[in-house]
């Protein structure tokens, strides 16, 4: 297991565990009071809660993990399936030592909803817009062709791949992106990224399955979020038992990093003070 890396006091203790499979998951702790464990999207990594994170750390003790294939979290196996992911959750919540409430941004939002699903210890889910959609067979020839051009160093037309054939990012924001620089995401992103597509072909697109996960769920997503994540969304708050389904006026998908402190509140309001 790798040493405990010493950070500034704002960002959180960071440390490893070891999970199910030998895998060494990376994560940051700080805050007290009831834990909260965070779960980032697709290309983030320990940084990408610490925005909302430094608005609830006065209220809540925060785990931030670093996902396997994020490093500094270990590459873990190929291919990777979201079972996988509820295991090294078990594996952190096993060290928390007590139920947790699970927060997950994006793709980390269907993490949270297979750990919910299997009865992992969770006391509430709170999403941020999970790509349900973006699941299945028809991501196989996505996930050989991203392989290929990271294999060739061609960053842009990888990102431009996922926002097109992944996130589904409208024509006129497509361009948008092309004309600026490539994301700026961890350094093993394009693993990370190979990783979640291996689990999201292998996984479903029936979001009325969802309808098994009973405790009381904050579901958010950003009004100007762009088709079909709202339609996603809207069958997913059909389908959960106990929702509390909330817009932000004026927002997209990357609210949680524009505007931190309305997401952090809306957070704070829904999670169980004890």
């Amino acid at each position: 297991m790798p040493s405990e890396i010493n950070l500034p006091e704002s960002c959180g203790a960071t440390a490893s565990l070891e999970s199910f499979d030998g895998t060494a998951i990376s994560y940051r702790q700080l805050g007290s009071g009831p834990p909260v464990v965070l779960v980032h999207g697709s290309g983030g990594g320990l940084h990408s809660w610490q925005p909302v994170a430094e608005h609830l750390a006065a209220r809540f003790e925060l785990w931030m993990p670093a996902r396997r294939g994020y490093a500094p979290s270990g590459p873990g196996r190929s291919p990777k399936r979201l079972a996988d992911e509820v295991g090294d959750l078990e594996a952190l919540i096993a060290k928390i030592g007590r139920p947790v409430d699970l927060v997950g941004m994006s793709y980390g939002a269907t993490v949270a909803l297979h750990a919910a699903a299997s009865g992992l210890p969770v006391r509430s889910l709170v999403l941020w817009e999970p790509p349900l959609y973006a699941a299945g067979e028809e991501l196989t020839p996505v996930l050989d062709e991203f392989a290929a051009l990271t294999a060739n160093g061609d960053r842009r037309r990888a990102d431009r791949l996922l926002a097109e054939k992944v996130a589904r990012v409208p024509a006129a924001l497509l361009d948008l992106m092309d004309a600026g620089e490539p994301a700026d995401d961890e350094p093993d992103g394009a693993l990370g990224w190979h990783r979640d597509l291996e689990s999201m072909a292998a996984d479903s697109a029936d979001v009325g399955r969802w309808s098994t996960v009973t405790v009381p769920t904050l579901l958010m997503r950003g009004a100007d979020t762009w088709q079909p994540m709202p339609a996603t969304l809207d069958r997913l708050a059909n389908a959960l038992p106990h929702v509390t389904y909330t817009t932000f006026p004026g927002q997209m998908h990357f609210a949680p990093s524009i505007v931190p402190e309305a997401v952090a509140a809306e957070i704070t309001r829904f999670l169980p003070r004890s």
